[in-house]
């Protein structure tokens, strides 16, 4: 089965790319021509997902999954949330988002939180979203050199290190993304003979 990954986030590829069977070929937005960044113009994570997916099927013909992540804190009524890779605006980085993010909370000892992945398969025809959430704990300052993002800055539930002090495959196995990439997963299973 061959199916394009509409990202062109080297990070996100990566990981998809571990957690996949070789029997699933993803090619990149890269591979199959797409060089512009398709806009994310949603009010929702989930329709950013379906935007994307369905720009690619739409102008390349190819069955596509994409995906939309987003931070969504309680204290700040769901913020940054679709608007998480922009939090500090143009252009995107890191830094600056956690930063803003925490400049926000300062003093707030409310930091529940949680990451958000949408994931939307276009398959013949059809459109099939999968969720993954995990909930924790935002903490003060940056800990940890993986990840990308917020990992620095969020220790989820039942754990004591942040998303940035794990491994790929510590964060893979529990995280938002991992969540909903093993329902892609399962439900592609599916669709081989």
């Amino acid at each position: 089965m061959i199916l394009v990954f509409a990202s062109n986030n080297q990070n996100k590829i990566k990981e998809i790319q571990k957690l996949v069977p070789s029997s699933i070929q993803i090619l990149s937005l890269d591979a199959i021509g797409c060089t512009v960044e398709i806009p994310e113009t949603a009010a929702t994570i989930e329709g950013n997902a379906q935007l994307k997916a369905n720009y690619v099927t739409e102008k390349y013909g190819y069955a596509c999954f994409a995906d939309d992540s987003g931070l969504e804190v309680d204290a700040l009524q769901g913020a940054p949330g679709v608007f998480s890779a922009r939090y500090a605006g143009e252009p995107k980085n890191d830094d600056n988002n956690m930063s803003k993010l925490l400049h926000d909370l300062n003093g707030n000892p409310h930091r529940k939180a949680n990451f958000k992945t949408v994931i939307c398969l276009n398959y013949k025809g059809k459109q099939h979203l999968f969720t993954g959430i995990v909930d924790g704990t935002l903490i003060e300052e940056k800990r940890g050199t993986n990840g990308f993002g917020y990992d620095p800055i969020f220790i989820p539930n039942g754990y004591s290190k942040t998303f940035a002090e794990m491994t790929i495959e510590e964060k893979s196995s529990i995280s938002h993304r991992g969540q909903a990439v093993k329902q892609l997963i399962a439900f592609c299973e599916t669709l081989q003979d």
